[in-house]
């Protein structure tokens, strides 16, 4: 028998999800181990293994998303890093865009430089606009500046020379002399990284892929090395920040395509989810101990975006478009100099972890406020493997209550009101500022806390409908079962949208796709199972920012520029709500993103059922809604069968999560057993 398991580490607990050839699916959940994260990853592993009932020899599939590249970027952990550039380019990383995002903020301070200025050395050569070599790279400097480097006690060394995507001969001349006088230093190559324009993105991503690279090649070393002494017979890949996966060789050379793993991997499993239950229109909401992730699917398909701010730091990379605020079960409570209780960003994280948790948090958390209001059960958790310190959570909660003079419930309710406004600025960022309205689509709840808050976020945000799959809390480890392989293919090929620049479009297209089937060769993907996208950025001449449009494949005539335009223009007025058709057009990038189709499990359905079910218990729980505190019912999720139907308030727990069903709210259970929560108040 072969089976696939999947593997997600998170800020405070590690999910693994395992299907077996016969369809059913085993989840597990255990407390991450933040200083290595490959304890819990094993330890997830020969525990669900045991608990599906398999060995792990009879693996066929090992999907892993990971926080590494992030949690380096975050913490300020890279690998001491050296920069060689263009002569009259070596202070571009701190100049940048001289974008003041706070412009009235006189205090307000940016991200440490990655590279100190005595690490970022030039050296002689030069390019002309279109690729035209002006002047010879000094191969002398080179060696020099790479020796010094070295001397200097780098680890890796970016190399970012100006036009190079035009170019890309100097670099690697340069590459070659890396590997020279130093090969035991981490090399990150532009052209490699990002054959793209705009040169300080360009560096910016090149100095992050070189400051995480040393880290996450150590990682996937060991975690190749562990994974086979646990007897599993292949390879783990690893989920990009676009959402599709790689093999753990890519990760090394490009880890900045993995600042986003683990969230990537949470929206892949909600389309898939929602896709299953004919929902195309979802908002994906993810809320972990850490931070809330949410993202929108409009029209079954994944909002991917170029341009990426993490920790602070520029990376150009096709991403998922996800918000991430500090916002989750571990949040820590606080009050201001204001005198005003806060929540977040800072988390209390798995160690020491909320008060009610019992491994020494003091400090009132998100999930200390859903047990002292009798949300969430008040003796254990993980279905019973986790013991619950209920006193702590009350007794972090009085506190706060104390400071503040109010009630402690409606310091617990108040802190949950306060996620709440946070995350739901998320969600507006991901669709009302992108011209989506939220009241089209369905909330998609998921993580180990967004089933708790889901419920109350829909209502305020007016959205009519939220969807709660049979495994929230592990539905980002069961994501990375249903991610295809996927690279993206970029290049700068700045032409006017014409009839005449149609053959050298064609013709980048066709070296992108060459490259893009090499990459499926070295990935032994079946041609059946393979499929290339074509994709340009293009813009009004005079604009600086470039809008992604797809691009049929074959030749390229007029008839098909003009259907380009036609889809330029209509995503322009709804990007930006206007358009300018007769106004001249060019393209800027082109890209060509390849997939390889991986077997999936399909999901299962449950058994049907009639009527209303029979709640296991009660429980006392404090509603803002009622004022007061009121016997709920509480159902448990695996005794639900498909076609029943419940109202609330209502608290439905299972082994990986629990949801809260507010007054006014009917819960219906699908075929595949997931949980449609609609209000009847709208």
């Amino acid at each position: 028998m072969t089976v696939s398991i999947g593997i997600d580490t998170g800020g405070t607990f590690t999910d693994v999800c395992i299907f077996d050839a016969e369809g059913r699916l085993t989840i597990y959940k255990l407390p991450s181990t933040p200083d290595d994260p490959s304890i819990a990853i094993l330890d997830g592993a020969r525990q669900g293994f045991a608990a599906a009932g398999v060995t792990p020899e009879e693996t066929g599939y090992f999907g892993h998303g990971t926080t590494v590249a992030t949690n380096t970027l975050l913490e300020g952990r890279g690998a001491r890093t050296g920069v060689i550039t263009t002569a009259g380019f070596r202070d571009l990383l701190e100049i940048g865009r001289q974008e003041r995002p706070d412009l009235y903020d006189l205090q307000v301070e940016k991200p440490p430089v990655l590279v100190r200025r005595r690490d970022r050395l030039e050296v002689a050569e030069r390019l002309t606009y279109n690729g035209t070599v002006e002047q010879p790279l000094d191969i002398d400097a080179v060696r020099e500046a790479v020796r010094l480097l070295v001397e200097r006690g780098v680890e890796a060394i970016a190399v970012c020379f100006l036009y190079s995507y035009l170019y890309p001969e100097h670099e690697q001349q340069a590459l070659e002399i890396i590997g020279q006088e130093s090969p035991g230093v981490y090399p990150s190559i532009s052209h490699q990284v990002l054959a793209e324009f705009r040169e300080y993105e360009r560096l910016s991503t090149t100095v992050v892929n070189a400051g995480v690279g040393p880290v996450m090649a150590g990682y996937v070393t060991r975690l190749k090395e562990q994974v086979q002494a646990l007897g599993v017979p292949v390879e783990p890949y690893i989920t990009q920040s676009n959402g599709g996966l790689i093999s753990l060789d890519v990760a090394r050379e490009l880890p900045v395509r993995t600042v986003l793993s683990g969230p990537a991997a949470g929206v892949a499993g909600a389309r898939s989810v929602a896709a299953a239950a004919g929902l195309e229109n979802v908002i994906t909401f993810d809320m972990g101990g850490t931070s809330t992730d949410v993202s929108l699917i409009s029209e079954g398909a994944v909002q991917i975006g170029i341009d990426s701010k993490v920790a602070g730091y520029p990376i150009r990379a096709p991403m998922i478009d996800i918000n991430t605020v500090g916002a989750g079960g571990g949040s820590i409570a606080w009050i201001d100099s204001g005198g005003h209780l806060k929540v977040g960003p800072r988390s209390a994280g798995a160690v020491p972890g909320p008060a009610g948790y019992g491994l020494g948090g003091t400090e009132a958390t998100v999930t200390d406020a859903n047990l002292a209001l009798g949300i969430l059960n008040r003796e254990h958790l993980l279905g019973g493997r986790m013991a619950v310190a209920a006193g702590a959570a009350d007794a972090a909660i009085e506190r706060l209550a104390g400071e503040l003079g109010l009630d402690p419930m409606a310091v617990a309710d108040g802190i949950l009101s306060i996620v709440s406004v946070n995350m739901g600025r998320a969600i507006r960022v991901i669709s009302i500022e992108r011209g989506y309205d939220p009241r089209d689509f369905t909330l998609v709840a998921f993580g180990g806390a967004g089933p708790l808050h889901a419920a109350r976020l829909a209502r305020e945000l007016e959205i009519p409908q939220v969807l709660v799959p049979t495994v929230p809390g592990a539905l980002c480890a069961l994501g990375l079962l249903l991610s295809d392989l996927r690279a993206d293919f970029s290049q700068t090929l700045t032409r006017p949208a014409t009839p005449d620049a149609l053959d050298a479009i064609l013709h980048g297209y066709s070296q992108l796709e060459a490259e893009a089937s090499a990459w499926l060769d070295h990935e032994r993907v079946e041609q059946e199972r393979r499929r290339l996208r074509r994709i340009a950025d293009i813009r009004y001449i005079g604009q600086n920012y470039e809008l992604p449009i797809d691009v049929p494949g074959g030749d390229l005539g007029e008839q098909t520029l003009a259907g380009i335009l036609e889809a330029f223009h209509a995503e322009h007025d709804r990007s930006y709500g206007f358009s300018a058709p007769g106004e001249p057009a060019q393209f800027v990038t082109i890209r060509v993103e390849a997939v390889g189709l991986v077997p999936t499990p399909e999901f299962p359905e449950i058994e049907p059922g009639v009527g209303t079910p029979e709640p296991e218990t009660t429980r006392a729980v404090h509603l803002a809604s009622e004022g007061r505190t009121v016997e709920v019912p509480v159902y448990q999720r695996e005794t639900l069968l498909a076609g029943q139907h419940f109202d609330g308030p209502a608290v439905v727990e299972q082994m990986d999560s629990t949801t809260l069903v507010l007054d006014g709210q009917r819960v219906e259970i699908d075929r595949y057993g997931n949980l449609l929560i609609r209000d009847e108040r709208s």
